[in-house]
């Protein structure tokens, strides 16, 4: 789905007001190149389609709020100095709550008279002193000043594209907790009343009426056997007996159709031992069909857990996974082992094989464990990222980072890969003296920017960005 931006364009009377219409033409051709939706005044609307007065404030309010359920953010684009009131009017009147970017655009030095010169550098001050007054937030470039035709501002925005993504997700994320959490796991207890008012709900199933609706199905229904195959193309079982193939394909409808029915984004599921003991299998390799699919789901009902996971999904467009941070490597102090039984989507892992838990299986039985994947996760950079509730404080901490992961040797099973976090150790000691979780998630690629700009300027969450 396109990214739809309503764009703003300053201008002030006794500046030039030529720099407005070729700033038209840079911003809908660079749009046109990233496949990014404006919604702007037309140059017959205002003057030039620029805003400088209340009037054309008003008049890009009203088109504004006409677009309110398509708008994912604002861009402020200052062909020269710009009307900084007309801005922060336009915005205040259109109601929307959405991230904003302020651009200006660079003087040359050889054109610094009446009719080339900007100010664009003095103008941008100005409009973010505005902003600021009238109580928006927003995001500012790298560079003071920088044309929508240079690399720059082109990595620029797709990073504030990246920002809107997530905001937007956040605030309207719906999320399934699937189960009570592990009994034996203080570690993921979260207040559902601090996220709620930060937009994301959540709703719950008990896994007694997951298994009932799973048991009520055929063997031989027209879905169990659709399933079954989606299940045997998207990992090898070869080791796996059938019946326990179908009893993941009976649960993974019941949980696909619940999801649906309450419109959820995201679940994170009790993954033990009710579902051994009383069903028979793990639920692992849903688990990762589901992420795989950009539907995160998260371990041990770890809703706070599948919020990072959907935040960096969000920002990187690529499935994410929950990890443990399980183990020393050796004795370097920069690298460790990230773990799980095995739900990381495909994406990470993609010579993968439903097996069985054998951590689990010492306590349950093994051969109730079958549907626990295994892999060695592929090397490349990632980032990683922890949302958590502070119930005495009554707020949303974070943290976030990146890393790589590596080729080093590990020999052992289950979901693995060796990380590489420059630091490790400070970020050992600042996840153990806030009293984080031991999960972290993690994406493939470079976002952390993009989440700290999120979370911080636009969630308001208080976030530690390892760097």
């Amino acid at each position: 789905m396109k990214t739809t931006l309503g764009v703003i364009f300053g201008n002030r009377d006794f500046f030039p007001d030529h720099l407005v219409t070729e700033a038209r033409k840079d911003i809908q051709t660079l749009f046109q190149e990233l496949e990014i939706n404006p919604i702007m005044v037309g140059e017959n609307d205002t003057k030039l389609g620029s805003v400088v007065t209340y009037e054309h404030a008003k008049i890009c309010a009203y088109l504004f709020k006409k677009h309110q359920d398509e708008i994912d953010g604002i861009l402020v684009v200052l062909p020269n100095f710009g009307d900084e009131k007309g801005i922060a009017d336009t915005i205040k009147l259109s109601g929307l709550k959405v991230p904003i970017l302020v651009q200006a655009y660079p003087d040359d030095l050889e054109a610094f008279d009446v009719v080339r010169r900007r100010d664009a550098f003095c103008g941008k001050i100005s409009v973010c002193n505005n902003l600021r007054q009238y109580g928006f937030e927003y995001t500012l470039t790298h560079q003071h000043t920088s044309s929508p035709k240079s690399e720059s501002f082109q990595v620029d925005l797709k990073k504030f594209v990246s920002v809107c993504r997530v905001v937007k997700g956040l605030k309207n994320a719906r999320l399934g907790a699937i189960g009570a959490r592990p009994t034996a796991f203080n570690t993921v207890r979260y207040s559902e009343k601090i996220l709620q008012a930060y937009g994301i709900s959540v709703s719950t199933i008990d896994l007694s009426e997951v298994f009932g609706a799973a048991g009520k199905l055929s063997d031989d229904a027209a879905r169990v056997k659709d399933k079954l195959s989606e299940i045997k193309a998207y990992a090898k079982h070869d080791s796996v007996p059938p019946p326990h193939l179908i009893r993941m394909a009976k649960l993974g409808i019941v949980i696909s159709d619940w999801m649906q029915a309450n419109d959820l984004n995201a679940s994170a599921l009790q993954c033990w031992t009710s579902i051994q003991q009383n069903y028979g299998v793990n639920a692992c390799t849903l688990m990762s069909m589901m992420s795989d699919q950009l539907i995160p789901s998260a371990c041990e009902v770890d809703i706070t857990g599948v919020v990072s996971m959907y935040a960096l999904q969000l920002a990187s467009g690529f499935p994410s996974a929950l990890v443990d941070w399980n183990n020393n490597y050796a004795n370097d102090p920069d690298r460790c082992v990230l773990f799980h039984c095995g739900n990381w989507a495909k994406s990470f892992v993609p010579d993968i094989k439903i097996t069985t838990a054998p951590i689990l299986g010492t306590a349950l039985g093994e051969e109730n464990t079958y549907g626990a994947m295994d892999g060695r996760a592929q090397a490349g950079p990632i980032t990683f990222a922890r949302v958590s509730t502070d119930d005495l404080h009554g707020l949303v901490r974070t943290y976030i980072g990146e890393g790589q992961l590596t080729d080093d040797p590990l020999d052992t099973f289950g979901h693995r890969a060796v990380a590489h976090v420059p630091d490790l150790q400070s970020l050992m000691k600042y996840i153990c003296k806030n009293g984080y979780e031991h999960h972290v998630a993690m994406t493939m690629g470079s976002v952390a920017e993009v989440l700290d700009e999120a979370f911080t300027t636009y969630m308001g969450w208080d976030n530690y960005h390892h760097s």
